[in-house]
């Protein structure tokens, strides 16, 4: 999607920002923030580009993920334009996750990538590692979905409008977006007129319940914290610029007990250039 594009999908916001007394000029700036992103649900018109769930296939030899297999991506299907991330042009990203936080800050996912041409076998998507361990495990794996996922290429603006601050005050708006809690309420309430609906989103901008700061900060925060723990990023160097980072993907599973749930796939920009999907960093936020 191009940014006239985004700029024509994106009226009815600026209609409604500028109707609601915001300085033009900070409407302009805010819309300068758009970014392209692909919503993928089971039905539209769009082309498939995937599925939840399905057969598990995995690279010969590579070890079974931690976290139950939620979902696969053939990138090669996706709309040209349909995000402004540095994908793979082909292959398949396979998203794995558990949809709880366990408010210790750790890694509650992954994702492997699969270049095309890769030999693969078929796994047991049963087989992740606490699978047996808990009957409610069992449970909420039974509601993961299992169905085709089309794609339709949307806008994305920020829902967040907040950055976190050392000290007090703790918070201050975004940074040259003096009006970013009033505009981010306005997208708030223009972006079901714009964007279509479905569980699953690649790029773009993340959202969740009641939070007013970037999910993919937390995630970065996060990472950095494991990675100096030395429980991840294979000691290789962990940015805390939020800028260095980018949402791979975010799913909302609207699964019975975990209502509230999103799951938030993160990656630094120059990992994703590199296709080093192995360093994703996954979070959980659930506003139960």
């Amino acid at each position: 999607m191009t940014p006239d594009e985004m700029r024509k999908r994106s009226e009815p916001f600026r209609d409604k920002a500028l109707a609601r007394g915001i300085p033009a000029e900070d409407v302009e700036r805010w819309m300068h923030t758009a970014r392209p992103c692909a919503t993928l649900a089971e039905d539209g018109d769009g082309p498939v580009v995937g599925r939840f769930g399905g057969p598990l296939m995995l690279p010969v030899g590579t070890p079974h993920p931690f976290h139950p297999f939620v979902a696969s991506i053939d990138l090669a299907a996706l709309p040209a334009g349909a995000t402004d991330l540095p994908l793979p042009p082909d292959g398949h990203l396979l998203l794995f996750a558990y949809p709880e936080d366990f408010g210790d800050g750790e890694n509650m996912g992954s994702v492997v990538y699969v270049p095309a041409g890769t030999t693969v076998e078929e796994r047991d998507k049963e087989g992740w590692a606490w699978f047996d361990n808990d009957d409610e495990y069992q449970e909420v794996f039974a509601q993961f979905p299992q169905e085709q996922l089309r794609a339709t290429v949307d806008v994305s603006l920020p829902y967040h409008h907040w950055v976190d601050l050392p000290e007090a005050p703790h918070y201050e708006p975004l940074p040259g977006h003096p009006r970013s809690e009033e505009l981010a309420a306005v997208w708030h309430e223009t972006y079901g007129d714009i964007v279509s609906s479905g569980r699953l989103q690649l790029g773009g901008y993340a959202d969740e319940e009641a939070i007013d700061t970037d999910p993919v900060g937390r995630a970065m925060s996060y990472a950095v914290d494991e990675a100096q723990a030395g429980r991840w990023g294979g000691g290789e160097p962990v940015s805390a610029d939020l800028a260095d980072w980018v949402l791979l993907a975010d799913w909302t599973p609207w699964i019975d007990g975990l209502e509230g749930a999103t799951v938030h796939w993160a990656i630094q920009r120059a990992d994703l250039a590199a296709r080093r999907f192995d360093h994703t960093f996954t979070t959980v936020f659930r506003n139960p």
